[in-house]
Order: C-alpha cells, then structure tokens, then sequence
C-alpha cells in the first residue's frame, strides 16, 4: 500500500474516533471503543504506520486547539501518549512537536493543564532517552527483578458472583489466562530488549536478525542483556541533563555485542531491506489476577499478599497475624515521639555506651550537671499520618515517568508498589467496594503497614443484568456509571460501552484451542483504562447511624455510597418502646415522621430546619441527577480540601398531603425536594421503617424507629490522638473540630477528571 493511500486509512479512522466523541447516532452508539481499538491494532501490526499516525493526531490536536474544540483534546492526547510509548520509530522532531503542544496546553484549566504536565514530563524524558516509557511500563507491569527501577504494579479484578453471573466470570477469567500464558518473564525481557534498541537506533537496527539472536539466547545471556539495556536506559534518564547522542553510544555498544561488530555495521549500512523493516515489539498486557469477592476482608488480605515476599506467602487464617509475618507495622516510625526509659542525667548512662572521661577533667564535671531530653522526637512532615488519599499530598495523582507507589510517606519506606483496583457490577459493587475500603482505612490507623508502602488506585467498569444493560443509561443500578460517563466523555465511550461486549463473550461458545491468537478487545480495552486512567473522581462515603425499635439493641451503624431508600412498614412497634404516639395525629397512608436537617446553603452558612409530616417512603441519593449539576456537591478537586458543605445529600420525600372538604378526607401524593448534608428522621406514630443501602438487599436493615445520616469522617489515627492528648483543652477541641471536618472520600479513576 503506497504511503498516500496508508496516510488516508489513518486519516479516516481518526476521523472516525472524533465523530464518536460530537455524534450522537446510534450507528455509532453501537461500536463506541471499537474505532480506537482498531486504531490502535493498525499501527501495532505494521509499526511502520507510528510516525504517521502521530503526524496526524498533532495535526488534529492543533486544529483542536485553534478552534477551542476542548472536549477532542484530552481523548485524542491520551491516543497519541498511547502511541508514542509503544512505537519505536518516532523521530526526535515529532517528539519535540508533542512536548510543545503540552507546554501551551498549560495555560488551560483543570484537568487540561494537570493531563499536560504528566504528559510533558514524560516527553521530556521519552525525547531525550527512547524507550524509557515502554521499559519501565513493562519492568513494573510484569515485576521484573530490577535494581535500578523496583517498581510493582498489579491489577487486581474483582467480581462478586451474587451479583455477575457465571458465565461472565468464566469468559472473562479464560480471557485474562489465554493472555497471561503468552507473556512469559523471557519474552518480556526480550521485548524490553528489542524495543530499546529499535527505538534509540532506528533504521541502523537490523530488527530481523536482533529477534532470531535474542530467540536463541540462554535465560542467562538474555538476562545480562536486559539487564544492560535497563542500566543504560535509566542511567542516562536519570541524568539531570540526558543527552540523545549519548544514549544512542550506549546502545550500539549493546548491539554490537548481540550481533558482532560486521552484523552491526552492515545494518548501519543498509543491509537487507527486507530484514530492516521495523518488527513489531508488543506491549505485554498487565499482571491481571481475577478474584472473586467473598468478604470485605478481601481486599486487605490480597494488598498485604502483594506486598510480602514471594518466599514469605504463607497465608494465615488469622487475619490479625496475617501482617505480622511478613509486614511488620511501621508504628515506630509512624509515631509522634519515643518515651525515654533513661532519667534523663548523662552520668546515669551505663559505661561503656560512650568515650569514658578522665576522672576530675572538668569534661567530666560538666557532663555530671548536664540534662539530656527526655523525649525524642521525630521530625517528620505534617502530612505524613494518614494522607487524604493513598496518592499522597495533593497534585498531580501519578507522577510522570513512574509507577504512582512514586515517593515517600514516611522517612526511609518507599512506595514501590502500585495495586489497581478493578471491580466489575453495578452500584451494589460499589457500596460493597466502599465498605471495604472504609474498612482498609480503619485497619490503617491501628496498624499503619500498608500506606507507606503501596499506591492504591481504584477503577469501576459497570456490568450490569442484561435487561438492564439494555434500557437507558441512566437505570437504577447503573447511576454511578451514568455520572462517570456524563463527567468523562472518554469513560463513556471506552468504559461504558463494554458492558454488551462482555455479555457477548460471555454467550459465545468456549474455545479450548490456543494455537490461534486472537485479538482481546475486552482485555486491551481494560488496559488501555487502567494504563491511562489517571484522574480520579472523589465521591463521598455517608454513614448512618441505625436505632431499632428494641432498646436493648445498641445501634448499628453502617455506609453507603450512592443510595440510602426509606419505606415504611405495616408492623409497628409496642407502645412502651422507643418514642410514643403524638396526640393529635390521624391515621392514614404512610408514617409520621420527624425530619431535623441542617439546609444546604450557598452561602455556607448553618442553617437547621425540623419538619413533620406523613410520608411513604423517602429516597437520599448522592449522586446529581442531571447534567447541569456534574459540577456539583459531590465532587473534590484533589487540590482543594474538601468541604462538608458542598458535600450534599438530596433527598426525595413522598408526602401524603391530607384535604378536607364537603365530601369528606381524601389524600394526595406530593413529592418534596431538598439539599442537605446531615438529616435525622425519626418515626413519630409507631410506625417502623426499612432502610435499604446502596440498592443492596443483602444490606437491608428492618423495625428502625430513627436513623441519623452524615459524611463519613476519616479515619482517625493513633498518633493524631497522642498529638491531641499535649494539647490544651480549647487546641483539643480545635483539633477534634479539625478531624471531624475532613470527610472520607473515595476515588474512582477515570481518563481525565471532571471535564467543565
């Protein structure tokens, strides 16, 4: 195919991409994610189609930025980042092209500008050291022993069979082991190898003959080799001004030394054009392990399991002593001060600690009246007890060039590991994933073993029943998603689109031959998510506190995430028992109910409202319903704190409005709406009530007389308590006001954030 006709494929299938993100015909509806799947797979099958296509998207990317056309950019970016960590003939131009496309695009607001900087960051290396983003992608990926670059990434993919058939289960578990059984660690290592040197030497790498000599290399020998590459890679990319030229040395000097010196120099020649043309080197999909979720325990039992020694997996049934054998906490470090067991008097010190002092010298005398402090405190940053988020300070969420486990919480522990999260259901998996990860952060501050160590990233792909699946976006169990979608433009067409595709998998017969390779869309479309999905979106997690009818109950407490449903009961509860009938009150549909609410105000201010009135049934929601509100309560920018004002409950109230007239009592239906963050209900007429969570059944909760519902606080930690015991009384209160003001959110990662 002549190089007009190759460019005019490439042109149309960008084109292809754009009219998905502005159209809205359901022609196109249907194969959302599909044109940049096939985009994508053009290029891996001939890499001599890169530079082309990454000419193509700059050009489109700066038409975009000339006609202000925003919504295109962070899509088309994230293609062309694709591109250019997996190719291997992109000229140091078109690199210098795309880095000052990201440099101006810094000029824009949130999230343009923060995509841009993690961009540009990675370009400035990628220009100067090829290679290096394919390299570190896989070593991390793969967890390939590397003293240079310790980096560990896995993704862990959980289902729940209450809530996703089997079938699904079984596709997708045959799907991720067909995958994983092709990427041994030697073909990665020889992927690493190839890549390295076709990217830095470029046409003068006779990519044939490099493959057939890697094929024939002993685990040993390919071993030095990849070793050598990954010290010549991170070793001038580590350097504060890395020099192209330099590195292009380096590796001849490896090449040379795979293929002979006259091998060498015969492909800088020209050698045989058949065997010059660049081969593919493909990008090993992730370490993808497929869990079934049993327990909210799981999730910290299977963090601990990555981060403990391969030699130390002996998995105990006790949980508690389960991060005490290979994870010791890191309370030693993670607290305040130490407590001196000494009197505090250097001669009291027992010999031989220390130099002894000539008796009489005025050294010892003075030593005999000197106090040391009996108190050693540690000097530590004011961040460090339980960050906001597992990503650290706020910024930017992953920093460029590197796995997110990038920096340190606490001095001398290093966060080498990065665990993605990808659960798969409905909005029940997410309340489900939302207690678990309460639970985690509770777990943290009695133990402190997993944050200073691990990054946690968290990903939602919706997989809804098929009938439901195939109503509107925005049915019951799919809100969440709905929200994604309509946040993140690039989540809806890659995201929320695989839901039919995996229930296609899931009917089509099971094929037991592994001779043919076939390309995964599904398990390419879920790497493509968790490789580029960097921005999260927080939500807020509310807890709410349950009184039964029966006294002798304490009260429960729980959480929810996007649902908490009221309906009333037919039962009511005894006479003597929790609240008493109001005098005065007639009977009819629904219940009596007290509502005490603190109103949501623009202007921050407090502002308590107590109502009471007969209703069916009640509905808190904690999702916007529209699109004129994706900017609203729920959300967090990560570079501002949150605030418990803008974090807003609507609730729904289906009152039963009593008229009196010539022709007696009627009733009628009235539904009220309002904003609040706090709310108390309690029933006034006996009547018990039913709460559902998270439109969870197995999360039902029967005979409540009261419930009290508010953003869920963070967890608080030891050492913040043992900061607050040296306090004064009033900068007690202070700090406890402070504690209870920072709300628990939770972060679901998407492409870009919330796009205004």
């Amino acid at each position: 195919m002549e190089s007009s006709d190759v460019e005019l494929d490439l042109q149309r299938s960008v084109q292809a991409v754009l009219r998905e993100l502005s159209a809205q015909a359901p022609a196109l509806q249907s194969n959302r994610g599909m044109w940049r799947w096939s985009l994508h797979k053009k290029v891996e099958r001939d890499p001599g189609k890169s530079p082309m296509l990454v000419r193509i998207l700059l050009r489109e990317l700066e038409k975009a930025e000339s006609e202000d056309a925003r919504h295109i950019i962070i899509p088309l970016l994230h293609t062309l980042m694709y591109v250019l960590t997996k190719a291997t003939g992109i000229t140091e131009e078109l690199h210098r092209r795309t880095y000052a496309f990201c440099t101006r695009l810094l000029t824009l607001p949130a999230p343009y500008c923060t995509i841009a900087l993690d961009c540009a960051i990675r370009l400035k290396t990628e220009t100067a050291v090829p290679g290096t983003l394919y390299q570190r992608l896989v070593i991390a990926e793969q967890n390939l022993t590397s003293e240079l670059y310790p980096y560990r990434e896995r993704v862990f993919l959980f289902v729940d069979p209450e809530l996703v058939s089997p079938s699904v289960c079984s596709a997708l578990l045959l799907e991720i082991e067909a995958a994983s059984g092709q990427q041994t660690p030697e073909a990665c290592m020889r992927h690493v190898v190839s890549h390295a040197l076709q990217a830095a030497l470029g046409e003068a790498c006779h990519a044939g003959a490099l493959q057939r000599k890697l094929l024939a290399s002993s685990r040993p020998a390919l071993e030095g080799y990849f070793h050598a590459v990954v010290t010549a890679v991170e070793q001038m990319a580590r350097e504060p001004s890395p020099s192209r030229e330099g590195h292009l040395e380096r590796l001849e000097e490896i090449y040379c030394s795979l293929l002979g010196p006259a091998a060498a120099a015969r492909g800088r020649c020209g050698g045989d054009s058949l065997q010059d043309e660049p081969l593919s080197v493909p990008l090993p999909s992730p370490r993808i392990t497929f869990h079934l979720w049993t327990d909210e325990e799981q999730l910290w039992k299977e963090l601990v399991l990555f981060l403990r020694p391969q030699t130390q997996l002996r998995l105990s049934a006790d949980l508690e002593a389960l991060d005490l054998q290979g994870l010791l906490p890191d309370w030693e470090l993670a607290r305040a001060s130490m407590l001196s067991t000494d009197s505090g008097i250097e001669r009291d010190l027992p010999l031989g600690a220390d130099e002894l002092l000539a008796p009489g010298s005025p050294e010892a005398e003075r030593a005999g009246l000197q106090r040391k402090g009996g108190i050693k405190k540690r000097v530590w940053p004011a961040d460090i007890v339980m960050p906001g988020s597992w990503d650290g300070p706020p910024g930017l969420h992953r920093r460029t060039g590197r796995p997110s486990g990038d920096g340190e919480l606490l001095p001398g522990v290093s966060r080498l590991h990065t665990a993605r999260v990808l659960v798969l259901g409905d909005d029940r998996m997410l309340g489900r994933l939302a207690r678990a990860y309460r639970n985690l952060r509770k777990r943290e501050t009695q133990r402190f073993c997993l944050t200073p160590r691990l990054s946690l990233q968290l990903y939602y792909i919706p997989l809804l029943a098929p009938e439901t699946s195939a109503a509107s976006r925005r049915s019951e169990l799919g809100e969440l998603a709905a929200f994604l979608g309509r946040a993140d433009p690039w989540y809806e067409g890659i995201v929320n689109s695989l839901c039919p595709t995996i229930h296609k998998l899931a009917e089509m017969p099971l094929s037991l031959d592994t001779s043919q390779t076939v390309d995964p869309f599904i398990l390419d479309a879920i790497t493509y998510y968790v490789r580029m999905g960097t921005q999260p979106v927080y939500f807020q997690i509310y807890t709410v506190k349950i009184f039964s009818g029966d006294l002798s109950q304490d009260p429960a407490e729980d959480i929810f995430l996007t649902e908490l449903k009221v309906k009333i009961q037919d039962s009511k509860f005894p006479k003597d028992s929790f609240s008493p009938r109001r005098r005065g009150v007639a009977e009819g549909p629904g219940a009596e109910l007290s509502i005490c609410y603190q109103k949501a105000l623009l202007s921050h201010r407090t502002r308590e409202v107590t109502v009471s009135l007969r209703a069916t049934g009640l509905v808190l929601k904690t999702l916007p319903a529209s699109d004129t509100e994706v900017s609203g309560p729920t959300l967090c920018t990560p570079t501002a704190a949150p605030d418990t004002d803008h974090m807003c409950l609507k609730v729904s109230v289906t009152e039963i409005v009593k008229t009196s007239n010539l022709a007696g009592r009627s009733f009628s239906v009235v539904t009220n709406t309002f904003r609040t963050a706090n709310i108390q209900i309690q029933s006034q007429d006996r009547r018990l009530l039913t709460l559902l969570l998270d439109k969870d059944s197995c999360r039902t909760y029967k005979d409540v007389v009261r419930f009290e519902v508010a953003p869920c606080p963070e967890p608080c930690s030891r050492t913040q308590k043992s900061k607050v015991l040296g306090l004064s009384s009033h900068q007690q209160e202070m700090e406890r006001n402070k504690a209870k003001a920072k709300p628990l959110l939770i972060p679901i990662n998407t492409f870009s954030g919330i796009v205004q």
